[in-house]
C-alpha cells in the first residue's frame, strides 16, 4: 500500500480522544482514553533524513463521560508536535523509536518506548453519584508498542503501564487502521480493543467501603475489556496547514458497564484541530 502524504504522517500522530483514545494511542471516546490523547500508536514512517521537523496547533474536544447523570465533557489543548529519525512528539504522547524491521514486500515492523499523559478521572462534583467519592486523577503511562506496516493496513499493539501510581494499573491496546487519500484529503477508519486490569477498573470505576452510600454499593473493579471504531479526516490547507476532524465510539466492557457509577455502554466522542507544520 503506497504511503500517504504529510498529511497522512500527521494524521496516524493525532491523538481520538485514546481512543477516545481522543486514545487511544486511542479513542479513547474520552472513557479514559481520549479523542485528545489517542495513542501515538500508528508512528508515520521514520524521516529518512536526520533533519527535525516541528510545528504548532491548537485542538478542542468534546466527550460523552460515563457515570450517571454526568454531562459532556469538553476540553482544549495546545499541540506541540516535533519528530526527528529518533524522537516523536505530540500532544500528550511521546515515543522513542527504536529501529525497525524490514520484512519485504511493502512490510515491516517499528518499535517504539512510549509516554502519554492520560487526561482521565473524575471530581465529586462531576455527577451527582460521585458525591463524597474520592477524587481520581490522571497519571504518566509509559510502556511500549510496535506497528506492523503491510500492504492491507497498519496493524498496532502497544502496552502502558500507570507510572504516577494513581491506579498502578495497566492496559493493552490491539488496532488496525488504513489511510485512504482522495485529492487533499486523508480518510483514516479504525478498530481497536482495550484490554484494562481490575487495578486500572477498581481506580476508576470501582467503589471503596469509604464511599459506600444507599444506592452506591461496594465495587470491586476486574478486568474488561472496551471496543473502540473512529474515523479521522485530515485536509492538507497548504504544504504548511493542516487541519483535521476525528469522531469515535467507544463500547464499554462488561465489569465496566456493570459499575454502579456507570449507566451508559457506549461513549461518544469527536474533536477538531489545526497544525502549522515549520
Amino acid at each position: 500500500m503506497p504511503r500517504a502524504s504529510s498529511l497522512s504522517s500527521f494524521s496516524r500522530c493525532l491523538p481520538v480522544l485514546a481512543g477516545l483514545s481522543l486514545t487511544p494511542w486511542a479513542v479513547p471516546a474520552w472513557a479514559q482514553d481520549t479523542a485528545l490523547e489517542q495513542p501515538l500508536a500508528e508512528p508515520s514512517a521514520a524521516p529518512s533524513d536526520d533533519r527535525a521537523r516541528w510545528g504548532l496547533g491548537l485542538a478542542a474536544g468534546v466527550r460523552q463521560q460515563p457515570y450517571t447523570d454526568a454531562g459532556n465533557k469538553s476540553q482544549g489543548l495546545p499541540l506541540v508536535y516535533f519528530e526527528n529519525r529518533h524522537v516523536r512528539v505530540f500532544g500528550t504522547g511521546a515515543e522513542l523509536k527504536l529501529p525497525a524491521l524490514e520484512l519485504g514486500g511493502r512490510s515491516s515492523l517499528s518499535f517504539g518506548l512510549r509516554a502519554r499523559y492520560g487526561l482521565g478521572g473524575y471530581k465529586p462534583d462531576d455527577a451527582p453519584v460521585l458525591s463524597g467519592m474520592e477524587e481520581r486523577k490522571g497519571s504518566i503511562w509509559l510502556g511500549a508498542g510496535l506497528v506492523w506496516r503491510n500492504e492491507l493496513a497498519d496493524v498496532s499493539l502497544e502496552w502502558l503501564g500507570d507510572a504516577s501510581g494513581k491506579s498502578k494499573g495497566q492496559h493493552l491496546r490491539l488496532g488496525v487502521q488504513r489511510d485512504f487519500r482522495a485529492g487533499r484529503f486523508t480518510f483514516t477508519p479504525r478498530l481497536e480493543a482495550v484490554w484494562v486490569d481490575d487495578k486500572y477498573v477498581d481506580y476508576y470505576y470501582g467503589v471503596r467501603a469509604q464511599e459506600v452510600r444507599i444506592g452506591r454499593p461496594l465495587y470491586l473493579g476486574r478486568s474488561s475489556v472496551n471496543t473502540e471504531i473512529g474515523l479521522r479526516v485530515g485536509y492538507a490547507i497548504d504544504r504548511h496547514q493542516s487541519v483535521f476532524l476525528d469522531v469515535g465510539s467507544t463500547q464499554l466492557g462488561k465489569q465496566i458497564k456493570n459499575s454502579p457509577l456507570v449507566n451508559r455502554s457506549s461513549l461518544g466522542s469527536a474533536s477538531v484541530g489545526y497544525l502549522y507544520r515549520f
